[in-house]
């Protein structure tokens, strides 16, 4: 059975941002997730984590929006992650070299930041991937 869509956000500190995304990715998602982190942007949260514990689905779409985010932020010096990428999400990742640009973190990067990337605790995702978070802004 497919879980609603929706997306939470949180700030989480050091002007970061978190967005969590419940259920599929698809072209009928898409729009919402772009939206909600364009807005964010915008506003000046430059540094997005999209926690992807609870993606059931992710199709080319919600590719697009990953990386026109990552993008985006990098545009503006910030920087997008992905938390807690499901096993299905992170092979498709590696197939497209999506995982080459985006960098992925595991649920327990936020664990050491002091802030969980879902509540309650969700299963580890991958093995991280990319540099280590950053807690504060970059030059």
């Amino acid at each position: 059975m497919t879980r609603p869509f929706h997306v939470t956000s949180r700030h989480i500190g050091d002007g970061r941002v978190l967005l969590a995304l419940t259920g599929e990715l698809d072209p009928a998602t898409a729009p919402t997730v772009r939206e909600r982190g364009m807005a964010l942007l915008a506003q000046g949260h430059t540094d997005l984590l999209l926690d992807m514990s609870e993606v059931g689905f992710c199709d080319s779409s919600g590719l697009s929006v990953v990386l026109g985010l990552w993008q985006q932020a990098r545009g503006l010096g910030g920087s997008l992650a992905l938390i807690a990428v499901p096993d299905r999400l992170a092979r498709l990742l590696r197939i497209t070299g999506t995982d080459t640009l985006v960098p992925s973190h595991s649920a327990d990067a936020l664990d050491r930041l002091g802030h969980p990337a879902t509540e309650p605790a969700s299963p580890p995702g991958p093995p991280e991937s990319g540099p280590p978070l950053r807690s504060g802004r970059h030059p």
